[in-house]
């Protein structure tokens, strides 16, 4: 899948909602699950750096599959998001905030959600050129907090990760989310280990019906 420009892959990422996010202790079974998210009808989907051998998988997968939004995710700093772009990410996701993570991938024209909580961090990751902004970790401040950002900042695209789940996705959209990052409630490492791929893929559908 190419994007002429970053702008129009945070667009995709917007209309598809959610962005999948694969954190596991090995790499080998990735690709499987890349696949069976996929079936589910999920087309954004982050691998995360701590997985070991993640820039492999990066490749492997950009190389077989060009149908899906595959990006790069918990980069830390400049190294890291470099290669994980030569790699073929296309998309960038940082766990805090880091303005030469965000300076780093408009060089390459790729678009990066970097991770924030604090109002203060929010309006300064949009003002460095965030296409996005990860509100993280979501799950302790909930829908409420998002509603309460976008008051002040209603031009902010705002990107809650972590405690999504399928009974409170829906509230986060309604106050204002523009997407959503979802991990261990959809991709449960586990599902992974034991190669359970209709079950992950039954999983991902139930959270693309939530939202359609």
């Amino acid at each position: 899948m190419n994007f002429p420009d970053r702008f129009s892959v945070t667009h995709f990422i917007e209309k598809k909602k959610i962005v999948a996010i694969i954190r596991a202790r090995e790499s080998a079974s990735l690709t499987d699950a890349v696949s069976a998210l996929q079936e589910g009808g999920i087309a954004c989907i982050e691998v995360t750096m701590t997985t070991p051998g993640a820039l492999k998988v990066l490749e492997e997968v950009r190389s077989k599959k060009d149908d899906i939004l595959f990006g790069a995710g918990t980069v830390l700093d400049t190294e890291t998001a470099r290669l994980a772009i030569l790699s073929g990410a296309q998309f960038i996701v940082t766990p805090s905030l880091n303005i030469d993570c965000i300076k780093m991938c408009h060089r390459y024209d790729l678009p990066v959600i970097p991770g924030a909580l604090t109002p203060t961090e929010v309006l300064s990751a949009w003002d460095h050129g965030a296409e996005c902004v990860k509100v993280f970790p979501a799950s302790n401040l909930g829908p409420e907090y998002i509603k309460a950002l976008k008051g002040p900042f209603p031009q902010i695209k705002l990107c809650p990760t972590g405690g999504i789940n399928l009974d409170n996705l829906q509230a986060f959209i309604k106050a204002g989310a523009s997407c959503l990052g979802v991990g261990g409630k959809l991709v449960d490492a586990t599902i992974i280990q034991e190669k359970k791929w209709k079950e992950l893929s039954e999983i991902a559908r139930q959270y693309v019906t939530k939202l359609t």
